[in-house]
């Protein structure tokens, strides 16, 4: 293992969850019941995944923390910011995605993770009326708090390193506005103007970590970092930064199953998918203008797989539709739906039928993990601004748009890029082509 160009792992990592609801509740359970040997991280790359490195006799396959330097679960510290006051503990018992005899076991170390007060602009998510927030704090204020709590957080706890990562409700759609998106220096006075319609919540905690030296990962569909300003943000500090939105079910499934199609030489008429959840993100998605967020970031995945240019006869004017319905009943157990309707040999109509009934935060869990974990990662190898190599955990990966650049989406030339990203760190030949 040739790592000299990334820095070891030393000391504590610490990672600081914008929103302590299901998600993050489970996830923080989860790695401590790990570290207590009470349960497996599964469905975690960084703790399972294996990959090939070296070809013919020198061929082998690692685990990741055998090819690359990455921080171990027993290092990690997590802090959290929410609108609501309640603490891990708490928090994890009221979501009801795990059982109460999975979480008592880790109840003294969950209570020790007190939300911090929250930057939180309710019109950028209206259901939400938790008290734990930051009051009367213009857009730049709200900066120098959240900098403020990063410091003292890395500080309080003895972390060598820190990782943002928000994991918090859908935003509403903010759609990319150039006079305030389009520089740093644009977005900056922005904040400094307190403009409360184009620079979001999350902008304010994305700008505060990367300028605090945290990487930082958007978790949700928001516009947050998907900015050119935030890209030169990001390669001003030298810091890392991915999104958006964790890939999880439906998308999963859509990524995966896509490229049967496409490979088969298949032909799609439309793909219909649909979903009903009851937790806090379904409350927040039930309102349009935070669907749209999500449906961009949903819509985005098929496109970019079944493409018109390149098979006209299979992909030209499919129909893609996508839904999400609150329905509190199934709280965290999401379902989702996918009616595919297909053609094959001389136009003949076919049809796929997909029913997922997943758990949101149990798929979520893992994948918050993996992206903590190669932040840190990526910012040790000295690698800055967007990590197209952690595409595959993300529904609706940064791309530069306004060079014209596409998002891979197709799952396994997403897998591909991490292993090529992951073989390069540590010191091998990236050695797999992306076709």
């Amino acid at each position: 293992m040739n790592n000299a160009n990334v820095k070891p792992a030393d000391g504590k990592l610490g990672i600081m969850v914008v929103g302590l609801g299901a998600v993050t509740s489970t996830f923080m359970t989860g790695v401590l019941m790990a570290r207590k040997g009470l349960a497996k991280p599964v469905g975690s790359m960084t703790q399972y995944d294996k990959i090939r490195v070296g070809k013919g006799e020198d061929k082998k396959y690692l685990h990741y923390n055998e090819i690359v330097p990455i921080a171990d679960l027993n290092d990690i510290v997590f802090g959290a910011w929410d609108v609501y006051p309640a603490d891990a503990y708490r928090s994890a018992m009221y979501a009801e995605v795990l059982k109460p005899a999975d979480i008592e076991p880790v109840k003294d170390e969950l209570e020790k993770i007190v939300p911090m007060k929250a930057a939180f602009d309710k019109n950028f998510a209206k259901r939400l009326d938790g008290d734990n927030v930051m009051v009367g704090k213009t857009r730049w204020e709200m900066v120098e708090q959240l900098r403020e709590d990063i410091r003292t957080f890395k500080e309080k706890n003895n972390c060598a390193r820190i990782v943002v990562a928000w994991a918090a409700s859908t935003e509403i759609y903010v759609p990319v506005f150039e006079p305030v998106h389009g520089s740093l220096a644009a977005l900056e006075k922005a904040m400094k103007d307190d403009d409360k319609e184009h620079v979001a919540p999350s902008m304010c905690y994305a700008y505060a970590a990367l300028m605090e030296g945290a990487p930082f990962i958007m978790g949700a569909p928001n516009t947050t970092v998907d900015i050119p300003a935030m890209w030169e943000l990001a390669e001003k500090t030298k810091m890392p930064i991915c999104g958006k939105d964790f890939k999880t079910g439906q998308t999963l499934v859509k990524s995966g199953f896509a490229p049967i199609l496409s490979t088969r030489c298949l032909g799609l008429d439309g793909w219909f998918s649909t979903n009903i959840l009851g937790n806090r993100d379904g409350l927040v998605l039930d309102v349009p203008e935070n669907f749209r967020t999500k449906e961009v970031s949903k819509l985005s995945t098929l496109e970019t797989i079944l493409k018109e240019e390149e098979q006209p006869d299979l992909y030209t004017d499919y129909y893609h539709k996508v839904r999400i319905n609150y329905y509190p009943p199934r709280n965290d157990n999401k379902e989702s739906w996918d009616n595919i309707d297909i053609f094959g040999w001389m136009n003949y109509p076919m049809q796929i039928k997909i029913n997922f009934l997943c758990r949101d935060s149990i798929l979520a869990a893992p994948v918050l993990l993996d992206l903590c974990l190669l932040s840190d990662l990526a910012a040790r190898a000295g690698k800055f601004g967007i990590q197209r190599f952690l595409s595959f955990f993300l529904k609706s990966p940064m791309h530069d748009y306004t060079q014209g650049e596409e998002a891979v989406n197709h799952l396994y030339r997403q897998h591909t890029m991490l292993k090529n990203a992951l073989r390069e760190m540590g010191g091998y030949e990236a050695d797999e082509e992306i076709d």
